[in-house]
């Protein structure tokens, strides 16, 4: 899955996604469910739209007090109810500049940040929906796509977000149908010599926390598959 993410916008972020010149984002460090970030959606041309990270489906009785889902598994987009009509009518791509995972010690769970190694910006593969309602307003929300972890990733976690190649974010969020083949060739996981993961602060763990530190490496090892802790500890 994918529970926290990270957005530090470049300087060039609207030209990167095709959008209208704006303000500055400012970073975010520890974006997390239920808070609003911005997500690239594609009308005339693409636009920035300001969403809350918990897809909430077309058919929710009660959007507020329902449960929204964060993420959405690539290989059965097609056949869940709540994304299988989002999947071919709101894709988007949600900017981000890495994401974190937690992987088990001992007893502990030990946060770590992944990221691509040579790219500061890209995007997840996303779904989005705007329910308009008279009482309550538009409610505007997205979730993340995740899909099989690759190499990096399956040493902390059984899935990974799907992070779009640049030459395929078109492919994604451009309108028309989708079948299976071109899924499962948009969505694949992420080539994993391009990527690096390393442990970070446990701070991250409160969604509270902001800032650049929460990305700062910690002493020790940044491979997934051996151990932080000495045995005992």
């Amino acid at each position: 899955m994918c529970g926290r993410f990270t957005i530090v916008p470049t300087i060039d972020f609207h030209e990167r996604f095709g959008l209208p010149a704006g303000a500055v984002m400012s970073p975010r460090y520890n974006v997390a469910p239920g808070q609003e970030v911005p997500v690239i959606v594609r009308g005339d041309r693409n636009h920035a739209v300001p969403m809350i990270w918990g897809l909430v489906p077309p058919f929710a009785k009660d959007p507020v007090g329902g449960r929204p889902m964060i993420n959405a598994r690539a290989e059965t987009l097609l056949e869940r109810p709540a994304f299988r009509e989002a999947v071919q009518k709101n894709r988007c791509l949600v900017p981000a500049s890495g994401f974190y995972e937690w992987k088990k010690e001992g007893k502990r769970k030990v946060p770590f940040y992944i990221r691509l190694k040579t790219t500061p910006i890209f995007a997840f593969a996303g779904l989005y929906e705007i329910r308009r309602d008279p009482a309550r307003g538009e409610l505007a929300t997205f979730t993340i796509i995740t899909t099989k972890p690759n190499e990096l990733v399956a040493g902390l976690h059984d899935r990974m977000p799907a992070i779009l190649p640049r030459g395929k974010e078109e492919d994604w969020i451009r309108a028309g149908v989708v079948g299976p083949a071109e899924l499962s060739g948009i969505l694949a996981p992420y080539l994993p010599g391009e990527m690096e993961a390393f442990p970070v602060s446990g701070k991250v763990n409160d969604p509270r926390s902001e800032g650049p530190g929460l990305i700062q490496p910690l002493p020790g090892l940044t491979c997934p598959g051996t151990s932080l802790f000495p045995p005992g500890t």
